[in-house]
């Protein structure tokens, strides 16, 4: 088409540029030419013709293209709307990991941080594995030897409890063996008169004879180790001496002697009965109460007596026989400290001192001092010695003012008015 159109334009350049004598003598040239133009024209129509439906095809297709482009464009819109969405999303998505991020990293190092802690944990527990091992082992251990320790104890707790128990039931076996030949060492002694085969019933232990009166001391131990009913045993026994006041020339007053060991149970030391009077006495009152009732002997004619001289004797009696029951309190009190304190040197003083004290114990000897039957004890030596041992005593910074326990006694209630426990604490306040 190119071709054509510079045929035609190469024909008008021509035309113009020919002078009419051009025109008249090349006539055949620019028909030639103009038979070529006009076919090239008719070329030119033919390929217009072709042009213009292609044009046409061309314009249907650019009408299709711009509805696609509408159409293209509502897409690029929405397309353009949801990536607009789709950046936002992945902002905040980005904004997510980089949260996440972070997050994993802190996870990450506190995960490391408790990774350590874990495996300082784990060296600890291995520690504690081992010392709780080596604490349970020692504890067993200590366990099976305080086990041990205590059976000993207990064993030569019960050692100790049976050789007391038998100690006392040795003692108590062998009281009214001991209580007569007590009574009867006194009154060889004090000139008193011993009846072995009393003239009326029944066998009392010991009976005296004192102004013609017959003066009855009985020997009563416990049977057994529980002394809890040997306060009642005493009671009945008070109640069955009846049987001797009952005899013509006996005296209304018996006394029932009891070991000394007995007397921390006893809270009851007289009993005044309907017709007598029956007096508990430990072995150690024995003595002060025998010379006491010889003195009655002194006044066999009482009634030729003024009322100040019998009241002289009564107050001397009477002291006599406060004085024992005194002495009975306190020698009981002692008695259970002494044995306390054997106890708990028993059982507190380490085996090898227990040792070396109970072969100084088995050495040891103590010899009062004896009597001769022709010697009397002088009044003014035993002032003496009196005064001696209290000398040394208040040199070495011991309290013996003689006021202030006098006064402590007093506090000290004769008979069973207040309990055993409030007597002793008066007694030593």
């Amino acid at each position: 088409m190119e071709n054509g159109l510079d045929t035609i334009k190469e024909l008008f350049n021509r035309l113009r540029s020919y002078s009419l004598w051009d025109r008249l003598f090349r006539w055949g040239r620019i028909k030639s030419m103009l038979i070529d133009t006009s076919a090239e024209l008719q070329r030119l129509v033919s390929g217009l013709d072709g042009v213009r439906a292609e044009n046409a095809k061309m314009q249907l297709t650019i009408d299709r293209l711009v509805a696609d482009k509408a159409d293209l464009q509502r897409e690029i819109a929405s397309f353009k709307e949801k990536n607009d969405g789709y950046l936002k999303r992945g902002q905040e998505l980005a904004n997510e990991v980089a949260a996440t991020r972070q997050k994993v990293e802190s996870l990450e190092q506190e995960n490391r941080r408790l990774r350590e802690e874990n495996t300082q944990f784990k060296a600890r527990e291995e520690q504690r594995k081992a010392e709780h091992e080596r604490s349970i082992n020692q504890l067993v251990k200590l366990r099976e030897d305080i086990v041990k320790e205590r059976h000993e104890k207990e064993e030569k707790a019960k050692q100790a409890e049976y050789e007391r128990l038998r100690k006392l039931k040795e003692t108590w076996s062998h009281h009214e063996a001991d209580v007569k030949n007590r009574i009867k060492i006194i009154c060889s002694r004090n000139g008193v008169e011993y009846v072995d085969t009393v003239p009326f019933k029944g066998k009392p232990d010991n009976t005296l004879k004192i102004n013609d009166e017959y003066i009855v001391f009985d020997a009563k131990s416990p049977g057994n180790d529980d002394l809890s009913n040997f306060p009642l045993y005493l009671r009945n026994q008070a109640d069955g001496v009846s049987k001797y006041v009952k005899e013509e020339n006996v005296r209304r007053e018996v006394f029932l002697v009891v070991p000394t060991n007995t007397l921390e149970v006893i809270q009851q030391f007289e009993y005044k009965l309907s017709d007598y009077t029956v007096y508990v006495i430990s072995t150690d009152a024995l003595e002060p109460i025998i010379l006491s009732l010889r003195r009655i002997e002194d006044y066999e004619f009482a009634e030729q007596l003024s009322p100040e001289e019998r009241e002289n004797i009564c107050r001397v009696i009477g002291k006599f026989v406060h004085l024992s029951k005194r002495r009975i309190q306190i020698d009981g009190f002692f008695a259970k400290q002494f044995f306390e304190l054997v106890y708990r040197s028993e059982a507190d003083l380490p085996k090898d001192f227990l040792d070396k004290v109970i072969e100084f114990e088995r050495a040891e000897k103590l010899n009062p001092p004896t009597e001769r039957r022709a010697k009397q004890i002088s009044n003014k030596e035993l002032a003496v010695q009196i005064q001696e041992q209290k000398a040394d005593a208040e040199q070495r910074g011991i309290a013996m003012d003689e006021a202030l326990v006098s006064k402590s006694l007093g506090k000290l209630p004769l008979y069973a008015d207040k309990p055993q426990g409030e007597q002793q604490k008066d007694l030593f306040e």
